[in-house]
């Protein structure tokens, strides 16, 4: 009997798998566990959304300061100690200006994920949206 197109290449050793996942979710995190890290006010990263400030002042994620990748500099940086650790996003899946963010923030030896998704995958999961220059917060959306 033929093998699954699933089946056809065997599944990796449990090792294996393991150091891949773990090494996946040491560059990424997701709309919820950000989320959830607002809401429960322990939110130990600063949330950067990586696109130009006309998009983010349309609309961002509550909690997000607006530093577009291009703009992510040395000297932009020296606002945060070394250590902080950034959580980048973009539009979503079909842009890459949260991978461009990513890898300056690298260059410039500076800890940092990407959230999965951007600003597609937050609305997918039903999340509300802050509007404006300020980066707006959970708190008062929720209230409101």
């Amino acid at each position: 009997m033929p093998a699954s197109s699933v089946a056809a290449i065997p599944a990796a050793a449990p090792a294996i798998a393991q150091a891949h996942f773990a090494a996946r979710l040491s560059l990424e995190t997701d709309c919820a566990d950000v989320h959830d890290a607002f809401v429960s006010g322990q939110a130990d990263f600063v949330l950067l959304d990586v696109r130009g400030p006309k998009a983010y002042a349309r609309s961002h994620v509550p909690g997000a300061l607006n530093l577009p990748h291009r703009e992510i500099t040395v000297e932009r940086m020296s606002a945060w100690p070394d250590m902080t650790l950034f959580v980048v996003y973009c539009a979503g899946p079909h842009c890459n200006g949260a991978d461009r963010g990513a890898l300056r923030l690298a260059q410039l030896g500076r800890p940092v994920k990407l959230m999965l998704g951007g600003m597609t995958g937050w609305a997918d999961e039903g999340f509300p949206f802050a509007e404006g220059v300020e980066p707006g917060s959970l708190e008062v959306l929720s209230a409101a």
